[in-house]
């Protein structure tokens, strides 16, 4: 009974806590496109149903050439690439290194990685995209982030109103009020045994 009056008080003052944390944030909404998405392993043709082994590594300066609104990518990420204070991750297929299959920016905070943008390439979003399971990798690799820093796997990002039971059910990410949303250290441990179960 002493246990879980202790539990429970912890999870009240962290659930205070995290919405005092990112009440004061300039943050964006992460792109819908993980709505289209089924967790799995890994990512897949969706015609052949073929896998395929990916890698996730920083975005170069060089990558941004493609990377653009012109080539179909809603978001500007020449402004998050050039952010200090934030990362840039692409997501891509081994054997073809040079198709960015998505890409995500978070930030290290003193207690827990913050998601600003997540979004698939173009070809990868909709009922004719090439892949499925691009966005399940990016957060996946955001919760590991997680972990690497010791913060023991908290992730925090902002979802958009109509999303929240959504990501709540593939993410098991938790609502903490308004449209902020928390992947608490089990269901990030559940991601990652997801899409590095080889690592």
């Amino acid at each position: 009974m002493k246990n879980n009056f202790f539990r429970l008080f912890f999870d009240v003052l962290l659930y205070t806590f995290f919405i005092v944390t990112f009440a004061g944030c300039k943050i964006f909404v992460m792109n819908h496109d993980l709505a289209e998405e089924n967790l799995g392993h890994s990512i897949e043709n969706v015609l052949s149903g073929d896998s395929f082994p990916t890698e996730i590594s920083p975005l170069t300066k060089n990558d941004l050439k493609q990377i653009t609104k012109k080539n179909g990518w809603n978001f500007n990420w020449s402004i998050e690439y050039g952010n200090p204070s934030r990362d840039v991750y692409k997501l891509t297929i081994i054997q073809n290194p040079s198709n960015t299959q998505g890409l995500i920016c978070f930030s290290v905070e003193h207690d827990h990685v913050f998601m600003h943008l997540l979004e698939s390439a173009p070809f990868n979003v909709g009922k004719n995209k090439v892949y499925s399971g691009v966005p399940g990798n990016l957060v996946a690799y955001a919760c590991k982030v997680s972990f690497m820093n010791e913060l023991e796997g908290y992730v925090g990002f902002t979802s958009k109103t109509h999303l929240i039971a959504h990501y709540e059910q593939t993410l098991r990410a938790t609502h903490i009020g308004g449209q902020r949303m928390i992947i608490f250290p089990e269901n990030a441990q559940f991601l990652i045994n997801k899409y590095f179960k080889k690592e």
